[in-house]
């Protein structure tokens, strides 16, 4: 019997093939949002793993003028150099930057998005993404709107058109893949990490 390791399978995220997008989370538009401590708190976590193994991200910004900048905690939490891209379309793709930003990594074919809302930027994005090529993974666990039946309808719409539905920690391990590289110790920690809130359970 050969007990050898398969080949990753083709819909996993590696660090190699992976962007991490982080959609409108404005400073004048989370405190609308449902659930958006856990938004914040796994968008942060997400980051970290993301410099863990040199991951890009890529951040975007709707109106900031009427909507704020993206979060501080998240700013602050960034890679240096993190583009912050200025957008008024709801879907990112339409800002040509944004798709020069994801051109520009030849190895990326994964966009792995987090933010808000589920049913306007993020919906739009995701699917323009689509059409464009990428594979897209949507973090359940990162991604809120105002009323819930509106993430919901969402969330639904997306996995029916493709899109992968994962989690926060799901992604973190799937970066490691296993316990032998040198990050996982680093990973256990932010899945270990204790919330600061207490939050209730998404529902999708």
């Amino acid at each position: 019997m050969n007990m050898s390791l398969p080949n990753q399978n083709i819909t996993l995220l590696s660090p190699i093939n992976t962007v991490l997008v982080l959609v409108d989370i404005q400073e004048r538009l989370v405190p609308a949002v449902s659930c958006r401590d856990e938004i914040i708190w796994n968008t942060r976590r997400l980051i970290d793993g993301a410099k863990l193994f040199d991951i890009p991200v890529v951040v975007t910004e709707q109106y900031p003028k009427g909507l704020g900048p993206t979060m501080p905690e998240l700013i602050a939490a960034l890679p240096e150099g993190t583009p912050v891209m200025e957008k008024k379309s709801f879907s990112a793709c339409l800002v040509p930057e944004f798709q020069e930003e994801l051109r520009r990594r030849e190895s990326v074919h994964k966009v792995l998005l987090v933010g808000m809302e589920t049913h306007v930027c993020i919906l739009q994005t995701a699917l323009d993404l689509l059409s464009l090529g990428y594979e897209v993974h949507l973090v359940v666990d990162a991604v809120g709107s105002r009323f819930a039946g509106d993430r919901k309808i969402a969330l639904r719409r997306l996995e029916s058109s493709g899109v992968m539905l994962t989690t926060t920690e799901s992604v973190l391990f799937q970066w490691c893949r296993t316990a032998d590289v040198p990050q996982f110790k680093a990973v256990s920690r932010i899945v270990r990490e204790e919330r600061m809130h207490k939050h209730r359970e998404f529902d999708t």
